[in-house]
């Protein structure tokens, strides 16, 4: 069996896509499961769509995500070049090879007369007029420079099939299939001819990609078959959905994988993601590094059925790295969000950093979690009203003065030193120790929901301002 070799080729006409990178994902998993190379291509045929920079963001987002490639236009190979715009001469060359094996025909027709042309259901489809010019004919038209285009001859009759490694047997008839383009009249080829010949020549043994292309496939396989070469083994994927109507699309502006990184998403949390997106381990483990998900990757597990995007679900798996990374690591990652939040540079960051680390999904979550900091003031007294844990206003009223007592005294101003006194004023106060933790943490931050206890909190603003927040809300409430 030859060694199994993967591509993933991409069109540079913006950032890459959730549903390109899965794309990519798999045919990475694919091959390093197999023990395989995974190759980069560059598909910039179609210049009009072709946007600035999009190249270097492919190579970015590629290596960004772990997802590398063993060959490439920017890291060589055996099979260069790997941007097809410097292939051109080649494609040209193998188009007039299937002229002369009858798989494809010079066409001489006007836009205007192939936008003339229309089936039973009015959409435009090429009627085969330039197949019946003679050699005569066609050198003519050369020889005096008439613009053309090289399109496919597919058989007006018969049945194209292929086995998908996904969805089994499929079975096209060739009358549904146009006689489309392969050499545009710039001399560029479209995606259908030149996707065939790169995969042919760069040894290609397995074309992952997604399930629009299912469809269309046989009339590659007419193009393989024309030239005698070997057919690629195919794996079509299911769909990515918005939701149960709507697919993820580039083109509807949704989220790229640089998007999520610039929210604050863990950056494996996205590739772990993804890749569950449409496929399922035998084991149902969810949370998997690269490493293992390349071990667990089977065909086996690619669901036929779409997948719906859940970004609230990739936001837990975010926050599910989050809470194993060591404190050193999410530091590094956290301080250009925590930058952004009001308390920045008012109080130790690594306490900052301490009260949020298990209590964010995603980086982006930081300044809001700890801002309530900055933003202490007047409230509304029936904060300290909670039936559950039996607090009144009335209860603050009395319980206030007496933390005030018992926290002045403390001179060891840590959180498990506060936190113990706490409790034993509760017990000696024979209160329940929740509703006077609830108490203390509204007196000294104003708000019904916080990153953090009362005490974890107190030991961040430090005495002084802690003392001077609850004498402000007990007279709030006088």
């Amino acid at each position: 069996m030859n060694k199994v070799r993967t591509r993933f080729a991409p069109s540079p006409t913006g950032y890459l896509h959730i549903g390109g990178l899965r794309t990519a994902l798999y045919g990475y998993l694919f091959a390093k499961k197999q023990g395989g190379d995974f190759v980069l291509r560059i598909e910039d045929t179609d210049t009009n769509r072709y946007v600035d920079g999009s190249v270097q963001i492919i190579y970015d987002t590629m290596r960004d995500s772990g997802i590398m490639y063993d060959e490439g236009p920017d890291v060589g190979g055996n099979y260069g070049p790997y941007i097809q715009s410097e292939r051109k001469a080649l494609y040209m060359e193998y188009a007039k090879k299937l002229i002369e094996l009858g798989g494809a025909y010079y066409c001489f027709c006007s836009p205007e007369r192939v936008a003339s042309l229309k089936d039973e259901e009015g959409n435009v489809r090429y009627d085969k007029h330039c197949l019946n010019l003679s050699k005569e004919e066609i050198q003519a038209k050369l020889d005096a420079g008439e613009p053309f285009v090289i399109r496919q001859n597919v058989p007006l009759t018969g049945t194209g099939t292929y086995t998908d490694l996904v969805y089994g047997e499929i079975a096209v008839d060739y009358k549904d299939i146009e006689d489309g383009i392969l050499i545009k009249s710039d001399g560029m080829p479209t995606y259908n001819f030149a996707n065939v010949i790169d995969d042919h020549l760069m040894g290609i043994t397995h074309v992952i990609r997604g399930i629009e292309y299912l469809s269309s496939t046989p009339k590659y396989n007419l193009m393989y078959d024309a030239f005698g070469w070997d057919r690629p083994t195919y794996i079509h994927l299911p769909p990515i959905m918005k939701d149960s109507q709507h697919k993820l699309s580039k083109r509807n502006g949704d989220a790229s994988y640089e998007d999520f990184v610039k929210k604050g998403f863990v950056k494996e949390s996205i590739v772990n993601y993804i890749a569950l997106l449409g496929w399922n381990p035998k084991n149902n483990t969810e949370k998997m590094s690269l490493k293992e998900l390349t071990d667990n990757f089977s065909l086996e597990g690619i669901n036929k059925s779409p997948s719906i995007f859940d970004e609230t679900k990739m936001k837990w798996l975010s926050g599910e790295y989050i809470k194993e990374m060591n404190f050193d690591s999410f530091k590094s990652l956290a301080m250009p969000f925590i930058k952004e939040s009001k308390a920045f540079g008012k109080y130790d960051t690594d306490k900052l950093l301490n009260l949020v680390k298990n209590r964010v999904q995603i980086f982006s979550e930081i300044p809001s979690k700890i801002d309530f900091l900055e933003e202490f003031g007047e409230f509304d007294v029936n904060l300290f009203v909670n039936d559950k844990q039996k607090s009144s206003v009335e209860l603050a009223k009395s319980v206030i003065p007496n933390i005030i007592d018992e926290l002045s005294k403390i001179n060891d101003w840590s959180n498990q030193n506060l936190f113990d006194s706490l409790v034993n004023l509760s017990a000696k106060l024979e209160i329940k120790k929740q509703a006077l933790l609830w108490i203390a943490r509204i007196a000294i931050t104003a708000k019904e929901a916080t990153a953090g206890g009362a005490t974890e909190i107190a030991e961040l603003i430090g005495k002084d301002e802690t003392i001077k927040r609850l004498n402000f809300s007990l007279n709030l409430i006088k």
